[in-house]
């Protein structure tokens, strides 16, 4: 008898479990440090239908971090060397692909292009995030937000708490801020480290790209943000599915 590539996940969440992450459809919206890894988790537990969003194409500082990040890949699509990976992984998965960075009307347009169960914000940048995060809440289709991962080192402090409850990071902080302004005050998932974050690997920036700073790096707290991200999403439908 042929092996399915799913056994080891079915022989824990059972065929009923199987069953709900096959029929759920999930949008990811940025691919970098985290949405990379949250993407390929999505694909490994056998979830059936996905849109990924990012209009990026691969630098050579994303080397350290992020999943399609290659010395062989600079230059490339983000969206187009994850949709090939993910594909290879789950060859029936029915992946849409966007090449392009959301503005609020097109962020408008794509989440009413389907029926979505769970959206995953990966974007680390904050105007975008707050269109999305609104979106999503105005729409009330289930979001889970990723907030900073720079300048921290200590995997032990990420966790998964409403955005009333995040503290420590810059990134929730000015997302609270502008949230509260539009009246929302909790009621999104987030994914956040409360480790103070370290100042001197701070870098501004010219602006661009709607990011006016950045911190620096370690290769493995972005994928556990993306991993959190994914479990949440998993574990919620596993609750569905029940």
């Amino acid at each position: 008898m042929q092996k399915k590539w799913l056994e080891r996940t079915e022989l824990l969440i059972k065929e009923k479990g199987i069953e709900k992450l096959r029929n759920a459809n999930l949008l990811i919206v940025g691919l970098g440090g985290v949405g990379s890894f949250a993407a390929e988790f999505l694909a490994r537990s056998g979830v059936g239908k996905m849109t990924i969003v990012d209009g990026d194409v691969v630098d050579i500082t994303n080397i350290n971090r992020q999943l399609p990040a290659l010395h062989s890949t600079i230059g490339k699509s983000k969206v187009e060397i994850v949709a090939e990976r993910i594909l290879d992984i789950n060859p029936d998965l029915e992946l849409t692909k966007i090449n392009d960075f959301l503005n609020p009307e097109s962020m408008e347009e794509v989440i009413d292009s389907q029926k979505f169960d769970y959206i995953l914000d990966c974007i680390d940048s904050v105007a975008p995030k707050i269109t999305l995060i609104k979106t999503a809440k105005r729409k009330k289709i289930k979001i889970v937000s990723c907030m900073g991962a720079g300048g921290k080192v200590d995997p032990a402090k990420v966790m998964v708490r409403d955005i009333s409850k995040t503290y420590n990071c810059y990134l929730a902080k000015n997302v609270r801020k502008r949230l509260k302004k539009e009246k929302i005050n909790k009621g999104i998932r987030c994914v956040f480290s409360n480790e103070i974050q370290a100042e001197e690997s701070l870098k501004m920036t010219d602006g661009s790209n709607y990011k006016r700073s950045f911190y620096g790096t370690i290769s493995f707290i972005p994928a556990i943000f993306g991993l959190y991200a994914a479990a949440e999403v998993i574990n919620y439908l596993m609750k569905e599915s029940k």
